[in-house]
């Protein structure tokens, strides 16, 4: 074949004498996968152009063919249409093979002063930074869904637990506002992340920037980035921005996951919490009976996924010298699956948090199982008889070995068998001992009591627009 023949020469073929073998151009094309770049890439394509044309580098007539042709790309990607072809490998290469059928010769120009490598990595801040921003609303509404249900169980008694131990009673709305607190930090690492990669590297060229005057200003303000990059080597073999991102989203699904176990736990007959509806739940081949809260393992198996794909592109960036390296190709292909699972996880989460029913007479007799007041009883002694807590801690504890021997709650024993361990006990000690008068107590900045939790829905509500809804 001579040369230029293939379409995929046509870019970088000069040196070349023979074409790719059918393996290497199927290990080398990532047109399957960065297709997903196309609008980042148009965008890129238009600022660069706008630039060249500033600084007179091509003439303004260039410019408006590269710009007319990239309306038409553009157009036809949006109607799919566009004639895809693996042998130009990339979505960069497509794109411009296609300007230059539409256009002509001033699609040539277009690449003056820039290199796949700065390219390929502004397309995929563009799209990170996008990304970042769809996935920190997708936890926002997930935290909407929470401090709903949480308005709605302010006061709902529940256990609470240590080990998975029965604790403290604790109310359903305090459980819920827990994980609208993590979330929140998740949001916040995952704006940290795009504050980060909000650089423009678009100018760096294939690694020594160029011998044009160009003016990266005017693309970075173009692409709304915050800034240029300042080192060309850094700006086109960095990936850190990625791995923050994938990091932030690995813990953001480690919180989703917590969550999800915690309805597999509650949806299950030993507890009995919640159920979930039929829309988040599937059946048995063979038990008719069985209701499996399959979506929440789902995303508890999913949240794995994401931090696997953080520790492949981890992998695959850690000992990579600068600049560039075929190695980075992958780049985009984990963090696409990432980023889409995660948004499966978020968009799941909600939708039962949105759904789920809770079943309050459960939670309650739960809660006032297990010795669960135990502690209260313990800060009676302290408050009332101004015992040292470690002495009270003492006094509790074999009140708590004797119940037990007799298989009955606190509550139950008599004021003598009580007076029996400590002669200062007096009846005002029941007062205590109930689950409702528990978390009542618990009014301590960020305690479980109603009253917290109702201030704190309050706050959660303006702080994310609720007010009104």
């Amino acid at each position: 074949m001579a040369t230029g023949d293939r379409k995929g020469q046509q870019i970088w073929g000069g040196r070349f004498a023979a074409s790719p073998s059918d393996i290497m151009e199927a290990i080398n094309a990532s047109i399957d996968t960065d297709r997903r770049l196309a609008q980042e890439d148009i965008a890129g394509s238009r600022a660069h152009a706008d630039m060249l044309a500033e600084m007179e580098i091509i003439s303004a007539e260039d410019n408006e063919a590269i710009q007319s042709g990239l309306d038409i790309v553009a157009e036809e990607i949006r109607n799919g249409v566009f004639p895809f072809d693996r042998s130009l490998e990339d979505i960069h290469m497509n794109i411009e093979a296609r300007l230059k059928t539409l256009i002509g010769e001033p699609a040539g120009r277009l690449h003056t002063a820039r290199s796949r490598n700065d390219q390929v990595v502004t397309d995929f801040r563009l799209w990170v930074r996008g990304a970042l921003a769809e996935a920190g609303a997708r936890l926002a509404g997930l935290q909407s869904a929470l401090v709903r249900r949480a308005e709605g169980h302010a006061g709902t008694v529940m256990p609470g637990f240590t080990h998975l131990q029965t604790a403290q009673p604790v109310t359903l709305g305090h459980h819920l506002l827990a994980y609208v607190e993590m979330i929140e930090r998740d949001r916040g690492r995952l704006g940290d992340a795009a504050m980060r990669a909000n650089e423009c590297p678009l100018g760096a060229a294939a690694l020594a920037g160029t011998g044009f005057a160009i003016d990266r200003d005017m693309t970075c303000e173009a692409l709304g980035f915050a800034r240029p990059m300042a080192n060309s080597l850094d700006a086109v073999s960095a990936r850190d921005f990625a791995l923050e991102s994938l990091a932030a989203l690995s813990v953001a699904a480690t919180h989703l996951s917590r969550l999800a176990d915690e309805i597999v736990l509650w949806t299950s007959a030993p507890f009995g919490f919640a159920s979930l509806g039929d829309e988040w739940s599937t059946g048995s081949s063979i038990m008719p009976q069985k209701r499996n809260p399959d979506a929440a393992e789902l995303v508890r198996a999913k949240a794995a996924l994401i931090a696997g794909q953080f520790a492949s592109l981890q992998g695959a960036v850690k000992a990579l010298p600068l600049a560039y390296a075929k190695d980075l190709q992958d780049d985009k292909a984990l963090t696409f699956a990432a980023f889409d699972t995660f948004d499966l996880c978020a968009r799941a989460m909600t939708g039962m948090m949105e759904t789920i029913a809770f079943h309050p007479d459960a939670m309650a007799h739960a809660a006032g199982q297990g010795f669960s007041t135990a502690t209260d009883l313990a800060d009676w002694l302290v408050r009332e008889l101004r015992l040292p807590f470690r002495e009270a801690h003492h006094v509790t504890g074999t009140l708590v070995a004797m119940a037990e021997a007799r298989s009955v709650d606190l509550a139950d024993l008599s004021l003598e068998e009580m007076q029996g361990v400590h002669a200062g006990i007096t009846r005002a000690v029941f007062n205590v001992l109930t689950p409702e008068r528990s978390v009542e107590s618990r009014t301590s900045l960020g305690g479980t009591a109603p009253v917290r939790v109702s201030e704190q829905v309050a706050q959660w509500k303006k702080r994310l627009g609720l007010e009104k809804t």
